[in-house]
Parts: C-alpha cells; sequence; structure tokens
C-alpha cells in the first residue's frame, strides 16, 4: 500500500509538473513570441521547490514573513505564471481595482505578452500578483533577492524577541546561465557571502544554451569554484528531474546557518522536446505547431487541445502549498497578535512597515538651518537631515558605495550600529550597509530592501550613476520609494576633472518615468526635499547633492524652503511686473541671486526662481505654473551645471541657457566655474542679452 501511494504522488507530482510545459508551450506559442525552453527544463526545479518547501499562502499574498521566490531568469515569465496560476495566488495589487479574483486566470495565461493581460513578458511587481520583483535584465533579480535577505535579517534582528520568531523567511531566486554572466550577479554574490546571508539560495539551472548558441562559445569558467571562492555553500543536482535530489538539496540550504546556498541544476533546456533539444530555437522562440504537437503527445496530452488543466492538478497544489501555507500564516497572525499585546510600540512599526506609513510626528525632526554666509554644502546637510529623520524612523536603512565618509550618510547616532555577520550567524541590527565598490548591486540591493517594506537608501558619486542604471531603473519602473543620494553634482568637483565631474547624469535621472530628482539649493531646501522624499509611498527620489558649501539664505527676505514641496517657487520678486526671470537648481541660485542685486541696482526687475525638481514643478496646476513662470515674460535665463537638454522648456526660444557643452576640466573649483562661465558676471550679462532679445 505504501508503495501504491509513492506511485501516485509521483504521478501527479510528474502529472503537475508536465501541465505547468504544456501550458508554457501553449501560451507562447499562442503569442508567436516568448521563451518556451528554459521554463520547460526548470519546471520541476521550481515546482518541487513550491510544492515542498516554500513556505507561502496563495490566499495571503502579502504576508510580510512569507518566502520570496524571484525568477531572476525573468524571460522564463510563464513558468512563474503557470506556478501562480495552478497555485491559487489571490489577486492583492491594488492594479486589480478590488476584483475579487485569483491573480492570473487561464484567460491571462491565454493572452500572454498581449496589451492588459497580467502575463506580461517579463514579471512585473505590483502588476502581478505574486510577482516579488520585475525582472528582466539578467542578474537583476539575483541582486535584487540579496536586498530581500538583507531585509529579512534586519527585520528578524530588529523585531524577534523571545518566544516570537516574527521574521525568519527565506528568499530563493532561481536564475541561469546568463544571470551568472551579468557583472551585477558577481558584486551580490561577493556581497551576500560577506554578509554570510544564510537565509539566502541561489537555484542556478544551467541548461548551458543562451540566444546565440552552447555556453561554451563564451562561458566556460568554473561557476561552483568561483562561489565556493566568494564564501557560499554549494549543493548540486545532476539532473532538474530528480524531484528527490531537489528535495534533498533544498533541506541542505535550510540546515546552512552560515553563509548563502547556491544549487546548480543540470538541465536541458526545452526538456522533452523531442526535436529542438538544447537548442537556442528553443530557448528564444515558440516552437511551432508541428513541434508543440510532439511536445504534447511525448508528455501524453492530447495533441488537439490546449491550455488544459487536468483533474487534479490544482487540489494538488491546494494540499500541499496552500495547506501548507494557510497555516503558517495563519499561525504567525496568532503569534503578532500576542506579540501586539507584549510589544504594542514595535508592533505598530510593523504595521507602518507592511504599509509603508510613517510614524506620528516624524516631521518634527526635520532641521532648520540658520542663514549663513559661509554656509554648509548640501551633502552635509543631507548627512544631519538623514540622521535627524532616521532617529525618528526606525526603519531607515542604507549606505553607500563605498563613499559614505564623503557623501555624508553614515548613520552616526548611538543605537545606529554596522550592518554586519559579527559571528556564526550574524548580528544584524545595524543600520549602516556597506555595500563596498559595487554600486549597481548596491542599487538592486536597495530595492530589495524596500520591496520588503524598509525605508532603504543608496548612495554614491552622481557620476556613477552610470554605473547603477539598471537596478535605479527598475525601481521606478516597480514604483518603489527608493531614496537615492547622489553628491559631487557638478564641475565644481574641479581638481578630480572630467571623469568625476557630471555632466548628463541629473538630466538622464529627470529622464526616468516616475523618478523624482530634486536638486536643493541650500540646507533648508535639502530638509524640505527628504520631507517630500520621506512621504512618497510609490516613487524613488533622487536627491542630488553639492560637494561645496552653498550660502544658507536668509529666509526673513526670501520666500520659504517649503516651496520646494512645489518642484519651483518664486524665491525672490520684484514690485510689478519682472523684466526678466532667472532660473535654476542647487548651487546656480546663489548666483542668481548675486546677479539680481546688481541687476536692481541698474534698475531691472529681476525674478529669482529655485527650481529644485522639474518633475515636482510639472505636476502642479497650470495657475501655479503660470505664476512662478508668468508667459508674458519672456526674458529668461536658465543655470545648471550640467546638461542643457530640456532647459529650453523654461528658458523658451528667446531665453539664455547658461549650462555645460561639454565635458569638464581638472582645475580648482573657482578656475573650473569662471573658465565655463558660471559666474556673477556672466549670469549679469546672459540676463541683458534676454531682455535685450527680439521677441
Amino acid at each position: 500500500m505504501a508503495g501504491e501511494e509513492v506511485s501516485s504522488q509521483a504521478r501527479i507530482d510528474q502529472l503537475a509538473i508536465n501541465t505547468i510545459r504544456i501550458l508554457v508551450v501553449d501560451a507562447v506559442q499562442k503569442a508567436k513570441s516568448g521563451h518556451p525552453g528554459t521554463p520547460m527544463d526548470a519546471a520541476p526545479t521550481a515546482y518541487t521547490l513550491w510544492q515542498r518547501i516554500l513556505r507561502f499562502d496563495p490566499k495571503n499574498p502579502d504576508w510580510i514573513n512569507r518566502d520570496r521566490f524571484v525568477l531572476s531568469s525573468g524571460h522564463a515569465s510563464m513558468l512563474l505564471y503557470s506556478l501562480i496560476h495552478l497555485a491559487g495566488v489571490k489577486a492583492s495589487s491594488p492594479s486589480y481595482e478590488g476584483a475579487a479574483r485569483e491573480a492570473v486566470t487561464l484567460d491571462d495565461i491565454k493572452t500572454f505578452r498581449q496589451a492588459g493581460s497580467r502575463c506580461p513578458g517579463h514579471p512585473e511587481h505590483g502588476w502581478t500578483s505574486g510577482v516579488e520583483t520585475t525582472t528582466g535584465p539578467l542578474g537583476q533579480g539575483v541582486a535584487t533577492s540579496v536586498g530581500m535577505a538583507i531585509a529579512g535579517r534586519w527585520l528578524g534582528a530588529t523585531y524577534n524577541r523571545p518566544g516570537f520568531d516574527l521574521f525568519n523567511f527565506n528568499v530563493y531566486a532561481l536564475c541561469g546561465d546568463g544571470d551568472m554572466m551579468e557583472g551585477i550577479a558577481s558584486e551580490a554574490a561577493s556581497t551576500a557571502a560577506h554578509l554570510r546571508l544564510s537565509n539566502l539560495c541561489w537555484i542556478y539551472d544551467s541548461n548551458r544554451v543562451t540566444i546565440e548558441g552552447h555556453t561554451n562559445i563564451a562561458f566556460t569558467e568554473d561557476v561552483a569554484g568561483r562561489f565556493l571562492a566568494y564564501g557560499w555553500n554549494i549543493l548540486q543536482v545532476g539532473d532538474a528531474n530528480e524531484m528527490d535530489r531537489l528535495e534533498q538539496a533544498y533541506q541542505g540550504f535550510l540546515r546552512t546557518s552560515d553563509r548563502p546556498t547556491l544549487i546548480i541544476v543540470q538541465s536541458h533546456i526545452g526538456y522533452g522536446s523531442p526535436h529542438k533539444h538544447d537548442s537556442p530555437e528553443a530557448h528564444g522562440e515558440p516552437l511551432g505547431e508541428e513541434e508543440v504537437r510532439l511536445v504534447k503527445q511525448f508528455f501524453g496530452f492530447d495533441p488537439v487541445q490546449s491550455f488544459v488543466i487536468p483533474d487534479g492538478v490544482r487540489d494538488h497544489f491546494a494540499a500541499h502549498l496552500g495547506k501548507r501555507g494557510a497555516a503558517l500564516s495563519a499561525a504567525w497572525q496568532s503569534m503578532f497578535q500576542r506579540y501586539r499585546a507584549e510589544y504594542p510600540d514595535l508592533a505598530e512599526e510593523v504595521n507602518c512597515i507592511s504599509k509603508r506609513e510613517l510614524p506620528a510626528g516624524w516631521e518634527a525632526a526635520l532641521p532648520v538651518f540658520p542663514q549663513s554666509a559661509a554656509g554648509l554644502s548640501t551633502r552635509d546637510a543631507s548627512g544631519r537631515v538623514l540622521n535627524a529623520v532616521a532617529q525618528r524612523i526606525p526603519w531607515i536603512i542604507g549606505g553607500a558605495a563605498d563613499l559614505a565618509p564623503s557623501t555624508k550618510t553614515r548613520l552616526t547616532f548611538t543605537t545606529a550600529g554596522d550592518f554586519q555577520a559579527t559571528g556564526p550567524i550574524g548580528d544584524y541590527h545595524g543600520r549602516n550597509m556597506h555595500f563596498g565598490v559595487r554600486e549597481h548591486a548596491m542599487c538592486a540591493a536597495v530595492n530589495g530592501m524596500t520591496l520588503c517594506g524598509l525605508r532603504a537608501f543608496g548612495s554614491g558619486f552622481l557620476i556613477f550613476t552610470d554605473y547603477a542604471r539598471g537596478a535605479i531603473r527598475l525601481a521606478s519602473v516597480m514604483d518603489l520609494p527608493v531614496i537615492h543620494i547622489w553628491t559631487h553634482d557638478s564641475i565644481s568637483v574641479g581638481e578630480d576633472g572630467p571623469t568625476h565631474e557630471p555632466i548628463e547624469q541629473i538630466v538622464s535621472l529627470r529622464a526616468i518615468p516616475g523618478m523624482v530628482v530634486i536638486r536643493p539649493a541650500d540646507a533648508n531646501e535639502m530638509s524640505e526635499a527628504y520631507r517630500c522624499a520621506l512621504k512618497m509611498t510609490s516613487r524613488p527620489v533622487a536627491l542630488i547633492c553639492s560637494r561645496q558649501a552653498l550660502p544658507i539664505f536668509d529666509r526673513g527676505n526670501l520666500a520659504a524652503a517649503s516651496g520646494v514641496a512645489r518642484g519651483a517657487y518664486i524665491l525672490a520678486d520684484t514690485n510689478g511686473t519682472p523684466d526678466v526671470l532667472l532660473i535654476a537648481s542647487g548651487s546656480e541660485v546663489a548666483l542668481c541671486l548675486a546677479a539680481r542685486d546688481r541687476l536692481t541696482v541698474d534698475g531691472i526687475k529681476a525674478r529669482v526662481v529655485s527650481m529644485p525638481s522639474w518633475e515636482l514643478f510639472e505636476e502642479q496646476d497650470p495657475g501655479y505654473r503660470a505664476s512662478v513662470l508668468p508667459p508674458g515674460v519672456l526674458a529668461r535665463v536658465a543655470v545648471e551645471e550640467g546638461s542643457p537638454l530640456g532647459w529650453a522648456r523654461y528658458a523658451g526660444t528667446t531665453g539664455v541657457v547658461l549650462c555645460m557643452h561639454s565635458f569638464g576640466m581638472s582645475a580648482p573649483m573657482k578656475v573650473v566655474a569662471e573658465h565655463f562661465g558660471f559666474t556673477v558676471d556672466s549670469v549679469t550679462a546672459a540676463a541683458r542679452k534676454a531682455i535685450g532679445a527680439p521677441h
């Protein structure tokens, strides 16, 4: 009888795996687009994890202590959509607009890669419930999973108490040969090993095929040896179809308490496809009608029917993943109620984290800076504001890519501490991250931390956003309220020269849809910038900071810095209609104020507009925008030590744009500014030119 039960279990397991494969084949074929190979060969690997190991409640997919499953091989998206459908994952994302339905229906699968489908070409977090992070660019998923594992360790160290193991989730990332080739994956793997993130498991589906052909044309390294050198635990499964071996490997990960685990699973792309076995075609395009028919016959499915879910498959998912997840989720909820009674303040923090809310009264921590001609760099002001608000918001955590002393992002209050592995298991209370010289992995990890509810920040020199572009962009694609703190914002870096003087970086950040870029002009604008950034719940913010000291304006004679919230505001005005508008961001605002004083002496009425954020300004109503930049005033000067691209929108066709049209130079800051015309004299001359221009 026992043997019959095992045989019956094996049959339904195999039927479920093959159902996933056939759903993949049908969806890709119907769409005439997609990648069938990897989902087919990795189906047993993912299925075994979901059915036998994963702690996930399909009816409560946002349970905060759930295990995370990241499909880093985003092109294999139909594998994930099939799992979500068969598991009966409930729709929970606001994008479903309250509809009581499953996250992925069979109709969704039938519209794979079509407009409006919950099954887009690559998984999109926030659009499809059950998708933990947006993946597509290879390496991003595994790197983001490191941030999730960091968040798990920090949450556990911060909120767990004796008898209340509130946070102990694991993070699994299924990846492939392409992920292993990407540099960001190497950065992330090194970080994870250093931090001994034993709650992190990467599952490497090694099928040895990429778009161009067999991996031996470009990728012949010893992956296991590389990860051993990093300090990972390495487990190997020789055949992806051996479920018991897969389960043993997953159990090996669960027993490992001092390092992350890499499970290398040998598979054959398009497994079971009679003619396209191990072929690049099976990786990146539909199989074709004849091949689909042969595949269905091979797996015992009716070759005429499509999108078939055999009887018992969904019930089988419910009896294992569903039953286990529901019990674990319910037990956690019960534990949390007891936790709330014993630790009400901590429980309220956990609630805020889960809802992306902030504690009451946090804004009282925002500092106000006194007027100062000597001034303060906005990077220094940022550091002071960050330290002030982080003491009121305990789940602010982050760091820099080895540049915290320069970016002023170290949290210095007594209880801040460093996030490090200080023992065989680790002590992860610290809120200062040390990402090392790994800008790309840093930004991806910050995305992962934010996905788990933390208010995470990353920092570096503005010029090095080029090294992190993929992860920065994905933060905006996912509507994540990440905070980026970028310093050394202009040619005023000076002696470091063109390699370190950003020109096009600010405008390139402004070009990212959804990104809010704020370049404050003084310390009080920086304080207001943090107010804006921390209130964001679904948009990333890039704070752009100066290295050099900037004067702190006398707000008794000028407008309040609260105007930052509207993107641009009249900082200094004149009686009546102005003759010229001087518009600037950041350090160049002070130049405009000085130029205004000179113009006033000559009877020219100049209005100074501080414009720290184009995005926030464009969101204001037309009346407000017209009150700041009156359409009838055509004499305008826009000033910024960066690319001119986009400034014509505000300067107009007859205005003057004082920006950079080349790379910078290596010289003292004052020399560089004079060489490129960023002086009071230049701004004054530009104003006169704009006034005299034919309109």
